[in-house]
């Protein structure tokens, strides 16, 4: 028995040393990391098989991190069952055209293609219940999404965000479903914009008319509720509207307005 131990230990010995890689969970308090980009996930309790998710894009400056500490808001979302994901830019601000801190060569639509591959393989998300909403520069690069990649999620609600002037003259896959919020006393991110040193933000009745020509789409017609926003809706099909809803604030965030959208989403079984 001695002599076969021996041998083992020789074997064993023998063998080159295999540097393993340990797998880290990550969560709301941890990175979830895919190549060098990062993002953070607050999960439901008790969430069991593939759920549905609420993709929220950060301001500017802000971070995933900073996201989760919005208690309100990952509460409301996980409340509905749902996970509350935050991704992060690679730079202080999202890589988009015409944007005051575009950098060429970053591509933030291939980070998002990842995120929702990582997001079904690492965590079971329904990759066909996904919708993506951002505040502020989050709502542009939301706009952007459902311009150049909005095929690749259920659905879009931009908050207080627009395109960077000027207004694409088209797009690569709308039209998509997109409920857009704004405050007509919005100074930071006007309804006509404003412009930030040699750049202009668009115009936010440019990117409507763009996601629902009224040629195609019709007439707006009132879809307000009793939740404070004044809505208006185009629609071509019952699964393919554009929504406007303002209220009479400035550029804030309420997590109200991004359950309103995630249910009226539902309601028209795109979610």
């Amino acid at each position: 028995m001695l002599v076969k131990i021996l041998a083992l230990l020789i074997v064993v010995g023998a063998m080159p040393l295999v540097a393993f890689e340990p797998t880290y969970a990550c969560g709301a308090d941890t990175d979830c990391k895919i190549g060098e980009r990062t993002y953070r996930i607050q999960l439901p309790n008790g969430a069991e098989g593939p759920i549905g998710a609420i993709i929220f894009n950060h301001g500017y400056r802000g971070t995933a991190a900073g996201l989760m500490r919005n208690k309100s808001l990952s509460k409301a979302i996980t409340d509905m069952g749902l996970a509350f994901v935050a991704p992060k830019s690679a730079f202080a601000d999202w890589d988009i055209p015409n944007s005051p801190s575009q950098r060429l060569g970053q591509s933030e639509y291939s980070y998002f293609e990842r995120l929702k591959a990582d997001l079904m393989k690492r965590h079971g998300i329904d990759g066909d219940r996904i919708m993506v909403t951002g505040f502020s520069a989050g709502g542009m690069m939301t706009w952007e999404l459902a311009c150049r990649r909005g095929d690749l999620f259920a659905a879009y609600a931009p908050i207080s965000g627009t395109f960077w002037a000027p207004v694409p003259p088209s797009c690569d896959t709308l039209p998509q479903p997109i409920l857009h919020v704004h405050g007509t006393s919005d100074r930071v991110v006007p309804l006509l914009g404003r412009v930030i040193g040699p750049t202009k933000q668009g115009e936010v009745p440019r990117a409507l008319e763009l996601a629902a020509p009224a040629q195609r789409f019709g007439a707006w017609r009132d879809v307000s509720g009793t939740d404070g926003l004044t809505c208006q809706q185009r629609s071509m099909s019952l699964q393919n509207f554009v929504q406007f809803c303002t209220h009479p604030g400035g550029h804030s965030l309420n997590s109200a307005w991004v359950v309103r959208a995630w249910k009226v989403f539902e309601r028209a079984g795109l979610l």
